[in-house]
Protein backbone atom coordinates (compact mmCIF):
# COMPACT_ATOMS: atom_id res chain seq x y z
CA UNK A 1 0.00 0.00 0.00
CA UNK A 2 1.09 3.57 -0.74
CA UNK A 3 2.92 5.35 1.94
CA UNK A 4 0.24 8.55 3.06
CA UNK A 5 0.93 11.99 2.28
CA UNK A 6 -1.75 13.86 3.91
CA UNK A 7 -1.90 14.14 7.45
CA UNK A 8 -5.05 14.91 10.04
CA UNK A 9 -4.36 16.79 12.87
CA UNK A 10 -7.00 17.28 15.86
CA UNK A 11 -7.33 20.18 18.08
CA UNK A 12 -10.08 19.41 20.39
CA UNK A 13 -10.36 22.65 22.17
CA UNK A 14 -14.09 24.45 21.92
CA UNK A 15 -15.28 27.42 23.73
CA UNK A 16 -18.43 25.62 24.17
CA UNK A 17 -19.95 22.67 22.73
CA UNK A 18 -22.59 23.12 19.38
CA UNK A 19 -25.85 21.32 19.73
CA UNK A 20 -24.97 19.27 16.53
CA UNK A 21 -21.51 17.92 17.85
CA UNK A 22 -20.77 14.78 18.32
CA UNK A 23 -16.78 15.00 17.85
CA UNK A 24 -14.55 14.42 20.30
CA UNK A 25 -13.87 18.09 21.71
CA UNK A 26 -13.23 19.52 24.84
CA UNK A 27 -14.87 22.61 26.05
CA UNK A 28 -12.62 25.40 27.46
CA UNK A 29 -14.41 28.39 27.88
CA UNK A 30 -14.27 31.80 26.35
CA UNK A 31 -11.02 32.80 27.85
CA UNK A 32 -8.60 29.42 27.68
CA UNK A 33 -6.66 29.80 24.23
CA UNK A 34 -2.86 29.16 23.62
CA UNK A 35 -0.39 29.28 25.95
CA UNK A 36 -2.85 30.78 28.73
CA UNK A 37 -4.49 27.37 28.83
CA UNK A 38 -2.52 24.55 30.81
CA UNK A 39 -5.02 22.28 29.27
CA UNK A 40 -3.96 23.26 25.72
CA UNK A 41 -0.66 22.99 26.60
CA UNK A 42 -0.48 20.03 27.97
CA UNK A 43 -2.33 18.35 24.47
CA UNK A 44 0.29 19.79 22.46
CA UNK A 45 2.62 17.85 24.23
CA UNK A 46 0.78 14.48 24.15
CA UNK A 47 0.63 15.45 20.26
CA UNK A 48 4.26 16.26 19.98
CA UNK A 49 5.22 12.61 21.44
CA UNK A 50 2.78 10.95 19.05
CA UNK A 51 4.17 12.53 16.13
CA UNK A 52 7.64 11.55 17.61
CA UNK A 53 6.44 7.71 18.16
CA UNK A 54 4.80 7.14 15.06
CA UNK A 55 7.36 9.21 12.54
CA UNK A 56 8.39 7.69 9.49
CA UNK A 57 11.74 8.31 8.04
CA UNK A 58 10.68 6.43 5.34
CA UNK A 59 7.77 8.28 4.50
CA UNK A 60 6.99 11.05 1.77
CA UNK A 61 6.37 14.50 2.52
CA UNK A 62 3.59 15.48 3.24
CA UNK A 63 1.22 16.84 0.57
CA UNK A 64 -1.70 18.12 2.74
CA UNK A 65 -1.96 18.92 6.43
CA UNK A 66 -5.65 19.83 7.66
CA UNK A 67 -6.05 21.46 11.19
CA UNK A 68 -9.60 19.99 12.72
CA UNK A 69 -11.40 20.38 15.78
CA UNK A 70 -12.97 21.45 17.82
CA UNK A 71 -11.31 24.47 17.03
CA UNK A 72 -7.74 25.33 15.97
CA UNK A 73 -7.73 28.71 15.68
CA UNK A 74 -8.18 29.03 19.53
CA UNK A 75 -3.95 27.88 19.65
CA UNK A 76 -1.21 30.10 19.53
CA UNK A 77 0.60 31.17 16.66
CA UNK A 78 3.80 29.62 18.34
CA UNK A 79 1.88 26.54 18.77
CA UNK A 80 0.96 26.10 15.73
CA UNK A 81 4.84 26.44 14.24
CA UNK A 82 5.81 23.33 16.77
CA UNK A 83 3.50 21.32 15.74
CA UNK A 84 4.05 21.86 11.97
CA UNK A 85 8.17 21.70 12.70
CA UNK A 86 7.31 18.88 14.51
CA UNK A 87 5.53 17.29 11.21
CA UNK A 88 8.28 17.98 9.13
CA UNK A 89 10.83 16.21 11.45
CA UNK A 90 8.74 13.08 11.40
CA UNK A 91 7.29 13.33 7.96
CA UNK A 92 8.64 15.99 6.13
CA UNK A 93 6.41 19.15 4.42
CA UNK A 94 6.61 19.20 0.74
CA UNK A 95 6.42 22.39 -0.84
CA UNK A 96 3.47 23.49 -2.11
CA UNK A 97 1.76 21.51 0.84
CA UNK A 98 -1.97 22.49 1.17
CA UNK A 99 -2.29 23.77 4.95
CA UNK A 100 -5.65 23.64 6.21
CA UNK A 101 -6.87 25.16 9.14
CA UNK A 102 -10.61 25.25 10.79
CA UNK A 103 -11.33 28.46 12.19
CA UNK A 104 -14.45 29.91 13.81
CA UNK A 105 -15.35 33.69 13.56
CA UNK A 106 -14.67 35.53 16.37
CA UNK A 107 -11.93 33.63 17.49
CA UNK A 108 -8.82 35.38 15.88
CA UNK A 109 -7.77 38.76 15.06
CA UNK A 110 -5.72 40.51 12.88
CA UNK A 111 -2.16 39.70 13.88
CA UNK A 112 -2.94 36.06 14.42
CA UNK A 113 -4.41 35.20 11.12
CA UNK A 114 -0.69 36.77 9.70
CA UNK A 115 0.93 34.45 12.07
CA UNK A 116 -0.42 31.16 10.98
CA UNK A 117 0.21 32.58 7.68
CA UNK A 118 3.66 33.33 7.93
CA UNK A 119 3.78 30.10 9.63
CA UNK A 120 2.31 27.87 6.74
CA UNK A 121 -1.51 27.93 6.58
CA UNK A 122 -2.21 28.76 3.38
CA UNK A 123 -5.98 27.83 3.37
CA UNK A 124 -8.86 28.26 5.86
CA UNK A 125 -12.68 26.68 6.52
CA UNK A 126 -14.52 28.83 8.11
CA UNK A 127 -17.43 27.34 10.27
CA UNK A 128 -20.35 30.15 9.84
CA UNK A 129 -22.92 27.31 9.48
CA UNK A 130 -25.77 30.14 9.55
CA UNK A 131 -26.02 33.99 8.91
CA UNK A 132 -29.43 33.90 10.95
CA UNK A 133 -28.37 35.23 14.30
CA UNK A 134 -31.46 33.45 15.79
CA UNK A 135 -30.64 30.19 14.13
CA UNK A 136 -26.87 30.48 14.94
CA UNK A 137 -27.53 30.96 18.93
CA UNK A 138 -30.41 28.46 19.22
CA UNK A 139 -27.30 25.77 17.51
CA UNK A 140 -25.38 26.92 20.36
CA UNK A 141 -22.85 28.82 18.04
CA UNK A 142 -20.59 31.48 19.65
CA UNK A 143 -20.71 33.79 17.22
CA UNK A 144 -22.94 35.92 15.21
CA UNK A 145 -23.61 36.92 11.55
CA UNK A 146 -21.54 40.08 12.09
CA UNK A 147 -18.54 38.01 13.19
CA UNK A 148 -18.91 36.37 9.96
CA UNK A 149 -18.13 39.53 7.88
CA UNK A 150 -15.75 40.61 10.74
CA UNK A 151 -13.82 37.26 9.99
CA UNK A 152 -14.01 37.26 6.10
CA UNK A 153 -12.25 40.88 6.17
CA UNK A 154 -9.44 39.93 8.38
CA UNK A 155 -8.73 36.94 5.87
CA UNK A 156 -8.75 39.28 3.33
CA UNK A 157 -6.45 41.64 5.11
CA UNK A 158 -3.93 38.77 5.88
CA UNK A 159 -4.07 38.04 2.28
CA UNK A 160 -5.50 34.39 2.58
CA UNK A 161 -6.54 33.76 -1.18
CA UNK A 162 -7.98 30.08 -0.41
CA UNK A 163 -10.76 30.34 2.23
CA UNK A 164 -13.98 28.34 2.39
CA UNK A 165 -17.33 28.34 4.11
CA UNK A 166 -19.10 25.87 6.27
CA UNK A 167 -22.92 25.87 6.11
CA UNK A 168 -25.89 23.60 7.41
CA UNK A 169 -29.31 22.73 6.09
CA UNK A 170 -32.21 21.22 7.98
CA UNK A 171 -31.41 22.88 11.12
CA UNK A 172 -34.55 23.27 14.02
CA UNK A 173 -37.00 25.82 12.64
CA UNK A 174 -35.08 26.82 9.97
CA UNK A 175 -36.86 27.98 6.61
CA UNK A 176 -36.51 27.88 2.71
CA UNK A 177 -36.28 31.54 2.63
CA UNK A 178 -33.29 31.94 5.61
CA UNK A 179 -31.51 28.75 3.43
CA UNK A 180 -31.91 31.11 0.25
CA UNK A 181 -30.67 34.15 2.29
CA UNK A 182 -27.48 32.35 3.73
CA UNK A 183 -26.40 30.73 0.69
CA UNK A 184 -27.22 34.82 -1.25
CA UNK A 185 -24.55 35.79 1.43
CA UNK A 186 -22.16 33.07 1.14
CA UNK A 187 -21.95 33.47 -2.61
CA UNK A 188 -21.54 37.53 -2.12
CA UNK A 189 -18.33 36.96 0.23
CA UNK A 190 -16.90 35.10 -2.95
CA UNK A 191 -15.29 32.03 -1.33
CA UNK A 192 -12.77 30.06 -3.19
CA UNK A 193 -14.94 27.10 -1.64
CA UNK A 194 -18.10 26.16 0.17
CA UNK A 195 -19.28 22.89 2.53
CA UNK A 196 -23.41 22.53 2.35
CA UNK A 197 -24.13 19.61 4.96
CA UNK A 198 -27.23 18.37 6.02
CA UNK A 199 -28.10 18.34 10.12
CA UNK A 200 -27.19 14.58 11.04
CA UNK A 201 -28.77 14.06 14.45
CA UNK A 202 -26.88 11.99 16.86
CA UNK A 203 -28.19 10.61 19.50
CA UNK A 204 -25.33 11.92 22.38
CA UNK A 205 -25.95 15.46 21.24
CA UNK A 206 -28.07 18.12 22.69
CA UNK A 207 -29.86 18.12 19.28
CA UNK A 208 -30.08 14.28 19.38
CA UNK A 209 -31.93 14.26 23.12
CA UNK A 210 -34.36 16.91 22.24
CA UNK A 211 -35.58 16.16 18.69
CA UNK A 212 -36.56 13.43 16.46
CA UNK A 213 -36.12 13.02 12.43
CA UNK A 214 -38.76 13.99 10.45
CA UNK A 215 -40.68 16.07 13.31
CA UNK A 216 -41.16 19.41 13.50
CA UNK A 217 -39.41 22.22 14.04
CA UNK A 218 -37.23 20.24 12.25
CA UNK A 219 -37.46 20.59 8.16
CA UNK A 220 -39.33 17.62 6.48
CA UNK A 221 -37.18 15.34 4.54
CA UNK A 222 -39.37 16.95 1.48
CA UNK A 223 -38.29 20.73 3.04
CA UNK A 224 -34.73 19.25 3.40
CA UNK A 225 -34.27 18.01 -0.36
CA UNK A 226 -35.59 21.12 -1.49
CA UNK A 227 -32.48 22.81 0.42
CA UNK A 228 -30.29 20.70 -1.02
CA UNK A 229 -31.47 21.51 -4.52
CA UNK A 230 -31.59 24.81 -3.80
CA UNK A 231 -27.54 24.54 -2.47
CA UNK A 232 -27.19 22.98 -6.09
CA UNK A 233 -28.80 25.25 -8.34
CA UNK A 234 -27.51 28.46 -6.62
CA UNK A 235 -24.00 27.41 -5.97
CA UNK A 236 -23.57 25.74 -9.99
CA UNK A 237 -25.14 29.37 -11.56
CA UNK A 238 -22.54 31.12 -9.26
CA UNK A 239 -19.69 29.44 -11.38
CA UNK A 240 -18.75 26.68 -8.49
CA UNK A 241 -18.61 23.07 -9.33
CA UNK A 242 -20.16 20.79 -7.16
CA UNK A 243 -17.28 17.85 -6.98
CA UNK A 244 -18.69 15.90 -4.30
CA UNK A 245 -21.63 15.30 -2.22
CA UNK A 246 -21.86 18.70 0.31
CA UNK A 247 -18.84 20.48 -1.43
CA UNK A 248 -18.08 23.53 -3.98
CA UNK A 249 -15.49 24.70 -4.98
CA UNK A 250 -13.68 27.58 -7.88
CA UNK A 251 -12.62 25.82 -10.60
CA UNK A 252 -8.75 24.82 -8.71
CA UNK A 253 -9.77 25.37 -5.18
CA UNK A 254 -11.09 21.70 -4.76
CA UNK A 255 -10.21 20.49 -1.39
CA UNK A 256 -7.11 18.17 -1.73
CA UNK A 257 -7.13 17.02 1.81
CA UNK A 258 -10.34 15.56 1.37
CA UNK A 259 -10.24 14.56 -1.82
CA UNK A 260 -7.99 12.03 0.09
CA UNK A 261 -10.67 10.62 2.15
CA UNK A 262 -13.02 9.96 -1.07
CA UNK A 263 -9.88 8.39 -3.40
CA UNK A 264 -9.49 6.09 -0.05
CA UNK A 265 -6.15 6.95 -0.14
CA UNK A 266 -4.02 6.57 3.11
CA UNK A 267 -3.20 9.08 5.85
CA UNK A 268 -2.25 9.84 8.54
CA UNK A 269 -4.77 10.93 11.49
CA UNK A 270 -3.07 12.57 14.68
CA UNK A 271 -4.68 13.99 17.86
CA UNK A 272 -7.46 12.60 20.26
CA UNK A 273 -10.18 11.13 18.73
CA UNK A 274 -8.54 11.01 15.38
CA UNK A 275 -8.81 8.65 12.60
CA UNK A 276 -5.90 7.15 10.05
CA UNK A 277 -6.37 5.02 7.50
CA UNK A 278 -2.21 3.43 7.13
CA UNK A 279 -1.04 -0.04 6.02
CA UNK A 280 -4.56 -1.71 5.14
CA UNK A 281 -6.12 -0.44 8.27
CA UNK A 282 -8.75 2.05 9.81
CA UNK A 283 -8.10 3.28 13.44
CA UNK A 284 -9.14 5.88 15.78
CA UNK A 285 -7.01 7.31 18.58
CA UNK A 286 -9.00 7.31 21.98
CA UNK A 287 -11.82 9.99 22.32
CA UNK A 288 -11.12 11.26 25.61
CA UNK A 289 -8.09 13.69 26.89
CA UNK A 290 -7.32 10.97 29.72
CA UNK A 291 -7.54 7.95 27.51
CA UNK A 292 -5.28 9.69 24.50
CA UNK A 293 -2.64 10.86 26.79
CA UNK A 294 -2.56 6.84 28.43
CA UNK A 295 -2.32 6.33 24.79
CA UNK A 296 0.23 7.93 23.61
CA UNK A 297 2.29 7.23 27.14
CA UNK A 298 1.77 3.60 26.31
CA UNK A 299 3.48 3.78 22.94
CA UNK A 300 0.87 4.40 20.51
CA UNK A 301 0.12 0.87 19.71
CA UNK A 302 -2.43 -0.05 17.30
CA UNK A 303 -4.11 -3.45 17.68
CA UNK A 304 -6.34 -2.96 14.89
CA UNK A 305 -6.37 -6.15 11.80
CA UNK A 306 -6.19 -5.59 8.16
CA UNK A 307 -9.33 -4.45 6.14
CA UNK A 308 -10.53 -7.19 4.18
CA UNK A 309 -10.83 -7.22 0.52
CA UNK A 310 -14.24 -6.92 1.11
CA UNK A 311 -14.20 -4.36 3.68
CA UNK A 312 -11.81 -2.24 0.75
CA UNK A 313 -13.94 -2.99 -2.14
CA UNK A 314 -17.02 -1.24 -0.28
CA UNK A 315 -15.79 1.80 1.11
CA UNK A 316 -14.12 2.43 -2.34
CA UNK A 317 -17.58 2.53 -3.60
CA UNK A 318 -18.74 4.05 -0.97
CA UNK A 319 -16.41 7.00 -0.69
CA UNK A 320 -16.00 6.99 -4.66
CA UNK A 321 -19.81 7.44 -5.48
CA UNK A 322 -19.35 10.99 -3.55
CA UNK A 323 -17.67 12.72 -5.49
CA UNK A 324 -18.96 13.89 -8.91
CA UNK A 325 -16.00 12.05 -10.79
CA UNK A 326 -17.77 8.88 -9.80
CA UNK A 327 -15.58 5.15 -9.44
CA UNK A 328 -13.54 3.40 -12.09
CA UNK A 329 -14.79 0.43 -12.45
CA UNK A 330 -12.46 -0.56 -15.12
CA UNK A 331 -9.63 -0.34 -12.06
CA UNK A 332 -11.98 -2.37 -9.53
CA UNK A 333 -12.37 -5.18 -12.30
CA UNK A 334 -8.36 -5.57 -12.96
CA UNK A 335 -8.33 -6.25 -8.87
CA UNK A 336 -11.26 -8.19 -8.19
CA UNK A 337 -12.28 -9.10 -11.36
CA UNK A 338 -15.13 -9.49 -13.97
CA UNK A 339 -17.70 -11.35 -11.81
CA UNK A 340 -18.02 -8.96 -9.06
CA UNK A 341 -18.17 -5.54 -11.35
CA UNK A 342 -20.72 -7.47 -13.29
CA UNK A 343 -23.08 -7.66 -9.82
CA UNK A 344 -22.10 -4.14 -9.06
CA UNK A 345 -23.62 -3.53 -12.79
CA UNK A 346 -26.46 -5.56 -12.40
CA UNK A 347 -27.35 -3.92 -8.67
CA UNK A 348 -27.26 -0.22 -10.05
CA UNK A 349 -29.19 -0.99 -13.06
CA UNK A 350 -32.88 -0.38 -11.59
CA UNK A 351 -30.93 2.90 -10.49
CA UNK A 352 -29.74 3.77 -14.18
CA UNK A 353 -32.99 3.55 -15.40
CA UNK A 354 -33.97 5.91 -12.77
CA UNK A 355 -31.06 8.15 -13.74
CA UNK A 356 -29.88 8.38 -10.78
CA UNK A 357 -26.93 6.38 -11.66
CA UNK A 358 -25.06 7.67 -14.95
CA UNK A 359 -22.07 5.67 -16.95
CA UNK A 360 -18.83 7.57 -16.96
CA UNK A 361 -16.02 6.79 -19.86
CA UNK A 362 -14.23 4.86 -16.95
CA UNK A 363 -16.98 3.80 -14.82
CA UNK A 364 -20.11 4.99 -12.96
CA UNK A 365 -21.18 7.78 -10.83
CA UNK A 366 -23.98 9.27 -9.11
CA UNK A 367 -26.26 11.64 -11.40
CA UNK A 368 -26.75 15.70 -9.72
CA UNK A 369 -28.99 16.33 -7.72
CA UNK A 370 -31.16 12.87 -7.63
CA UNK A 371 -28.52 10.18 -7.45
CA UNK A 372 -26.56 12.50 -4.81
CA UNK A 373 -30.07 12.69 -2.84
CA UNK A 374 -30.62 9.07 -3.04
CA UNK A 375 -27.46 8.10 -2.49
CA UNK A 376 -27.93 5.95 0.79
CA UNK A 377 -30.58 3.98 -1.08
CA UNK A 378 -27.98 3.17 -3.65
CA UNK A 379 -25.01 2.33 -1.49
CA UNK A 380 -27.46 0.35 0.70
CA UNK A 381 -28.49 -1.66 -2.15
CA UNK A 382 -24.49 -2.10 -3.27
CA UNK A 383 -23.84 -3.09 0.55
CA UNK A 384 -26.39 -6.13 0.02
CA UNK A 385 -25.46 -7.32 -3.10
CA UNK A 386 -21.67 -7.58 -2.20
Amino acid sequence: MKKPVAAYVHIPFCRRRCYYCDFPVSVVGDKARGENSGAIARYIKALSLEIETVRDETSKPLATIFFGGGTPSLLSVSQVEAILADLDRGFGIAKGAEISMEMDPGTFDRAQIQGYVAAGINRVSLGVQAFQNDLLRNSGRSHAQKDVFSAVDLLHRAGVTNFSLDLISGLPHQTLEQWRESLEMAIQLAPQHLSCYDLVLEPVTAFGKQYQPGERPLPDDETTAQMYKIAQQALTDAGYDHYEISNYAQPGYQCRHNRTYWENRPYYGLGMGAASFWRDRRFARPRTRREYYAWVDAGCEITEPPLSNREKLLEELMLGLRLADGVNLGKIRDRVGKEIVEKIEHCLQPYREKGWVEATPEGIRLSDPQGFLFSNTILAALFGAL
